[in-house]
């Protein structure tokens, strides 16, 4: 079978059809009953404080999750003595969570483009909620383990990796979308070094299950905060419930909304969910590369969680909470990359002068390219300044430098499929 290389924006692009949508046998629909979006629907017409408000709850509702795929690191030696296991089992709990990572995604990308995005953030939060329980008051270490896969598989990457970017994309145009794409895109990537800066302290001062009951207060917060806060923001799906909301406050059964005349199988849904991304990275180069490079760097980046306790407590005798405060480092370097955004919101406005008005997503890698060369740089540093003998600041200086310059280049990686890939954005997303 020959490959070929498309653009993400043929393989998926408005018009193209989508295999698991069919349009219902019915006559030439009447346009004049067509329900149409007007400025008090359309979510790009709401005040910009409500659209903040919006993303950061989403946002730290991302950063709560990511942050409970690290939050066990420190808990790891409490679980070993309560349950009389090796660390090896111990450690499963980062394995499991990289599992859901993997799988979550092909499964939620069509369900928010064809019932919303709201519906799948609340009930997989929901579901979040209740299986952090276990974790929390499990009796031994299988309930525990388990326990794990389940909930990252519900809830972790399934809502706010291959959701979440659709919902900036639809509460901001092109021109905008940039700056909250770019808070967005940072909040997964705080939650794992927030979570061993939490659990060093937890873990130091209390016992190990006070790590979860405290990360379920606060997934319990978020919960809230989603039903009250968050609404739907996915414009096909706010037609459809207008159109409903009008036929019964009119009694007109002729209104419609281009969702009402769509049959969808769901099984046909999953199934496609599942082969629209490898379809996708196989007929197109870019996605294959970046799709490895970002494999790559959360591999390295939940390594991290086993290897800077070996760094920084057996090579340089720090606690456990100061342990958990060289993490820090990371979340410096993502804030200090993207101090950089307006340099290249420029960048990208010079690009769309040069192309009527609109950039090519391509203009948009300038900026993931310098991250593209400085983290090989930074990590081939960290290598070789880890040693006791070498000050502090050297391995914390590198851990900057990777991190930081590498959610550049994860930043860039949202945006070309944002901006290419419009009808599928879910499942483009999930597959990142």
């Amino acid at each position: 079978m020959s490959r070929r290389s498309i653009s993400p924006i043929t393989l998926a692009n408005e018009d193209s059809p989508v295999p698991y949508i069919t349009e219902k046998k019915a006559e030439a629909p009447d346009h004049q009953f067509e329900v149409v979006l007007d400025e008090t629907d359309n979510p790009q017409s709401m005040s910009t404080f409500r659209k903040w408000v919006i993303i950061v709850i989403i946002s730290y509702a991302s950063l709560c999750v990511t942050c409970a795929s690290s939050v066990a690191s420190f808990a790891e030696q409490g679980v070993a003595k309560d349950f009389h296991v090796s660390h090896t089992v111990t450690i499963l709990s980062i394995s499991l969570f990289v599992e859901g990572l993997g799988l979550g995604p092909l499964l939620v990308g069509p369900l928010s483009e064809v019932y919303g995005r709201t519906i799948v953030y609340r009930v997989s939060y929901a579901f979040f909620f209740v299986f952090s329980w276990p974790i929390a008051f499990a009796p031994n270490i299988g309930i525990g383990l388990s326990d794990i896969p389940l909930r990252h598989w519900v809830l972790w990457v399934r809502p706010f990796l291959s959701v979440a970017g659709g919902s900036v994309s639809d509460l901001f145009d092109n021109a905008t979308v940039a700056n909250p794409m770019a808070f967005y895109t940072i909040s997964p990537f705080i939650g794992p070094v927030l979570g061993p800066l939490i659990s060093g302290f937890i873990n130091q001062n209390a016992h190990w299950r006070w790590t979860f009951r405290v990360l379920l207060i606060w997934i319990f917060v978020q919960l809230v905060a989603l039903f009250l806060f968050v609404p739907e923001t996915y414009v096909p799906v706010i037609l459809k419930k207008k159109a409903a909301r009008l036929r019964k406050s009119t009694g007109n059964d002729q209104l419609w909304a281009p969702l009402d005349r769509r049959n969808t199988n769901l099984t046909r849904a999953i199934i496609a969910s599942c082969y629209t991304p490898f379809q996708l990275v196989w007929y197109d180069r870019m996605a294959l590369l970046l799709n490895t490079w970002t494999s790559l760097i959360l591999g390295i980046l939940y390594l991290s969680f086993q290897a800077f306790p070996i760094i920084f407590e057996e090579h340089h005798g720090f606690s456990m909470q100061e342990t958990g405060m060289t993490y820090l480092g990371i979340g410096l370097g993502m804030i200090c990359a993207m101090l950089s955004q307006p340099y290249w919101n420029q960048v990208v406005a010079r690009a769309a002068e040069e192309n009527n008005g609109k950039a090519p997503p391509e203009a948009r890698l300038y900026m993931g390219q310098v991250g593209g060369i400085l983290v090989p740089l930074g990590l081939y540093w960290l290598a070789f300044t880890t040693y006791s003998v070498c000050a502090l600041d050297c391995p914390n200086h590198r851990i900057r430098t990777i991190w930081g310059w590498d959610i550049l280049r994860l930043h860039r990686r949202f945006h070309i499929f944002g901006d290419g890939v419009q009808t599928h954005r879910g499942k483009c997303n999930g597959e990142q």
